[in-house]
């Protein structure tokens, strides 16, 4: 079974998210993370296979929690999600070892087909 972590420190985006995903994708298993430090537990004990990283989180930022995750568990799949669609961030993203970035303003097509292309495709 597949699982996606979704880290992010707003409940209502995290919930949107979930929700928008669990229609489209039933058998997948997935977990929310608040925080960074929330966010390395569950990579630990559950290894998800797609992880939804905010750049702006409590604590360390999605960058640097990135970069651990990376660092531990190079086949999981990270797409860094910001409101901020600008190129340093994108750049930032990738420079951190990120694996796709997403506008929090992307559309739910775009969502859609990131996951069906990342995990079953």
């Amino acid at each position: 079974m597949a699982k996606i972590l979704i880290v992010d420190d707003n409940a209502l985006f995290r919930e949107s998210l979930r929700d928008i995903l669990q229609v489209r994708f039933p058998t997948v298993e997935i977990d929310e993370a608040k925080d960074g430090e929330e966010a390395l537990m569950k990579v630990e004990a559950h290894s998800p296979d797609l992880i939804f990283m905010d750049i702006h989180l409590p604590g360390e930022n999605g960058l640097e929690v990135t970069k651990k995750v990376k660092a531990g568990y190079p086949h999981i799949v990270i797409v860094v999600v910001t409101n901020y669609d600008l190129p340093e961030y994108r750049d930032a993203a990738f420079r951190s070892g990120a694996n796709g970035f997403l506008s929090k303003d992307s559309t739910t097509k775009e969502l859609l087909t990131l996951v069906q292309s990342t995990l079953f495709d």
